[in-house]
């Protein structure tokens, strides 16, 4: 998978920075996560193709996380969209997107589909072809969910030499790699084990939006591969993280650090700081692992 940062500040867009949003790239996939301001713009910046986009993941209903929806919609329509588009966000989202629409009298070409969510508890809301997302209950002062992403392995690699060697026909491959046993020429049963390599890890990312630091969280995003956890302000601000249901960039860290991920990626930065290496150098006395959610960086993992 690939994860591409199109915008990591807080509140408002400015010179320093869009507000969030990114792209997760999966199989010619383009999974967008929230949709603050300038998300059009930083899409082509990066050369995602815009129909590439089929589901639309919103955090919850501050606007520097979705007031870039309604633009995009409308491109999309102008750029002669027919394929339906699925937009996954807090209940009240098709109110606002569709009043807009009413009221400049502009209609989708294309279906829109809206799932909206009012679970307090974590539920599956897309499952296509193994790969699963899931919500993340976030604590934020209003409806909130961060989403985690999962790529489920449940093909073997078949170890080709040991079976042909036993003697197993190649038409049984396909289903060995599936789980099955094999059987060779002379009837003898061959257990899948015995065939196929151990399954590979599910490949897991994590992103946790706007939220107040919460020790819960842990446990359904533990020993994920890349973890996106919201860091506003540092330490000596915490007072105000209280204040506003937001995090530091440390206590992001001890959520990394108690999850056992493999690393985390800071954002969300309040345009206060000047220096993003505070908040990297914060983290890092916790969780070394980390990296900052930088405009127009990607991860591979």
């Amino acid at each position: 998978m690939k994860l591409t940062i199109l915008g990591s500040f807080s509140a408002y867009p400015s010179f320093k920075g869009f507000t969030t949003s990114q792209v997760l790239e999966h199989n010619g996939k383009s999974f967008l996560i929230d949709c603050g301001e300038g998300t059009q713009l930083q899409l082509r910046k990066n050369k995602i193709k815009f129909n590439s986009i089929e589901d639309i993941f919103i955090s919850h209903l501050h606007g520097d996380h979705y007031f870039g929806l309604p633009g995009l919609i409308l491109t999309f329509n102008l750029l002669g969209r027919e394929k339906p588009l699925n937009i996954f966000g807090p209940k009240g989202i098709k109110e606002i997107i569709t009043s807009l629409m009413k009221v400049g009298k502009t209609w989708t070409n294309y279906k829109l589909n809206f799932i909206e969510l009012n679970s307090i508890k974590s539920q599956d809301i897309l499952n296509k072809n193994n790969f699963i997302v899931s919500t993340i209950p976030l604590y934020h002062g209003i409806y909130t969910n961060g989403f985690l992403f999962r790529k489920k392995t449940t093909s073997h690699k078949l170890i080709v030499k040991k079976a042909i060697d036993l003697g197993i026909d190649k038409t049984q491959f396909s289903g060995i790699k599936l789980g099955k046993d094999g059987v060779t020429s002379k009837g003898e049963i061959i257990k899948n084990t015995k065939l196929v390599e151990p399954l590979s890890p599910d490949i897991i990312y994590a992103f946790c939006s706007d939220t107040l630091f919460n020790l819960k969280i842990t446990e359904q995003i533990s020993e994920c591969d890349l973890l996106y956890h919201e860091s506003t302000f540092l330490k000596k601000d915490e007072n105000f993280a209280v204040k506003t249901f937001h995090s530091t960039a440390e206590q992001a860290a001890i959520i990394a650090k108690n999850s056992n991920v493999k690393k985390l990626i800071l954002g969300h930065f309040s345009s206060r700081y000047n220096d993003l290496d505070l908040f990297l150098n914060e983290a890092k006395t916790v969780f070394e692992n980390c990296e900052l959610a930088i405009e127009n960086k990607s991860f591979i993992f």
